[in-house]
């Protein structure tokens, strides 16, 4: 190489080397890592927010070594319940000893998911670990696991692979009480938080993209979690999470269990209901009526909630045939009518107060104009869905609309008449057209569903 080319060779060594450090490439990994630092740990965003709130359905599924009791999870668990009153009917060395015989060998990763699709669902929420303590995934951090058992499968891995194969949504339920491990709420309590932490940590970064995170507290403050840093370790190793309101911080969502929710359009809700009358299985368990699950998913819906929906599995690991074919059955359901529960918002006919619903009775919806409850609506873009599920006269009377409505068709069959006044809606279906589960009408407006007066 001659003189002057190695001069030239240094000279753009020296100016790429300038380059580098200038402050606009400084700024730039500045302020990568501020905005990570000044990202929102404790609120999902809007985006997630909102694909999680399209989606209205999703499965609960309550497992583990009970199921051979069929008996409930956690709370059958004889022994003290650190910071909880009363125990369980199981001697606790038997409860914790269960897991040894534990071999469902009919557990079928694939079959579940696919399940969950029939029915409709969008979106998977399973129990990793109860109160109980036992974990259903391969920690690290513990041997009262699955692995441990002569299944010796980790059930999450396979759920979480089976889910992200057939586009279900995933979510993680985790109990941050643990009356098994032994420094829960003793003097070595933040020797335990460092163990819960650990596994959200495992949960976080072992099984793929996480969506939901379901915590259960039962009541405890967010420092008996450490819960900022830990939602902090959540969000950091799953930035598309939402997260429940059960670690004692707000969260994403409210979490109603066992009722419907109230209406609520300015914060996000979820019921979680059992299919049975325990969230474990039960032999002979007493099942919801068809009819009362489309009525529960529904009222969801139009109060601008959620639905997720418990199973729970038999010790062989299969669901049971009367659950799968119930959660079947609403999938036909919502083949025919889901465009108007996906993809909506509740409303503009909501329920006025918690008082007036309860003196009909039923955690149903009311018209504004006050009429009585009759079932409600959900919009999207210039249509709204008037789901009637009673009809307490002939005449469905509604309170007025900013828009006009320019046409309108009954999405069950039959016909109707809508007339709209200045004062009010008025609504009507022959009484052969009525259906038992849900009368759904559609109203096609000249203007936005949501821009009401």
């Amino acid at each position: 190489m001659t003189a002057s080319k190695i001069a030239e060779w240094l000279l753009v060594v020296c100016l790429v080397s300038a380059t580098c450090l200038l402050p606009s490439c400084s700024m730039q990994k500045a302020d990568t890592g501020s905005l990570t630092e000044r990202r929102d740990y404790l609120h999902a965003s809007e985006e997630d927010l909102q694909n999680w709130r399209e989606m209205k359905f999703g499965l609960f599924v309550h497992w583990g070594p009970v199921s051979l009791m069929g008996t409930e999870i956690g709370w059958s668990r004889g022994g003290e319940r650190r910071g909880r009153k009363g125990t369980g009917p199981i001697p606790v060395e038997v409860y914790d000893n269960l897991y040894r015989s534990f071999y469902p060998a009919k557990f079928n990763a694939k079959e579940w998911v696919q399940l969950a699709k029939d029915a409709g669902m969008k979106y998977l929420v399973f129990t990793t670990k109860h109160h109980d303590g036992f974990c259903m995934f391969g920690s690290a951090l513990t041997d009262y696991k699955i692995t441990k058992s002569p299944f010796r499968r980790d059930v999450v891995k396979e759920l979480a692979n089976a889910c992200h194969r057939e586009g279900l949504k995933l979510g993680f339920y985790y109990s941050q009480p643990d009356w098994h491990h032994p420094d829960y709420r003793t003097d070595n309590h933040a020797r335990y938080i460092k163990y819960l932490h650990g596994q959200l940590k495992e949960l976080c970064t072992r099984y793929g993209r996480v969506d939901i995170i379901f915590f259960d507290g039962l009541g405890g403050k967010a420092e008996d979690w450490d819960s900022e840093k830990l939602f902090k370790i959540v969000r950091r190793l799953q930035p598309h999470v939402i997260i429940n309101d059960r670690a004692g911080l707000p969260g994403d969502y409210r979490t109603p269990e066992n009722r419907v929710g109230l209406f609520q359009s300015d914060r996000p809700w979820e019921t979680n209901a059992t299919l049975g009358q325990q969230w474990a299985w039960k032999t002979n368990d007493k099942l919801r009526s068809l009819k009362e699950c489309i009525h529960m998913l529904v009222t969801c819906a139009t109060g601008d909630g959620n639905f997720l929906l418990n199973v729970g599995p038999l010790p062989t690991g299969e669901i049971e045939p009367r659950q799968a074919a119930m959660l079947r059955q609403i999938g036909i359901w919502l083949k025919h009518y889901g465009e108007s529960i996906y993809g909506t918002r509740g409303g503009p006919f909501v329920a006025p107060d918690e008082k007036t619903r309860k003196q009909e009775g039923y955690y149903g919806r009311f018209s504004i104009a006050g009429d009585g409850w009759w079932g409600g609506s959900t919009h999207k873009d210039n249509v709204i869905y008037l789901h009637i599920l009673r009809w307490p006269g002939d005449v469905i009377r509604l309170a007025p609309l900013k828009h006009k409505i320019i046409s309108y068709r009954v999405l069950t069959g039959g016909t109707a008449t809508v007339k709209q006044a200045e004062k009010a809606i008025e609504v009507s279906v022959p009484q052969a057209h009525r259906k038992e589960l849900d009368t759904i009408i559609e109203l096609k407006l000249d203007g936005p569903a949501a821009d009401v007066k």
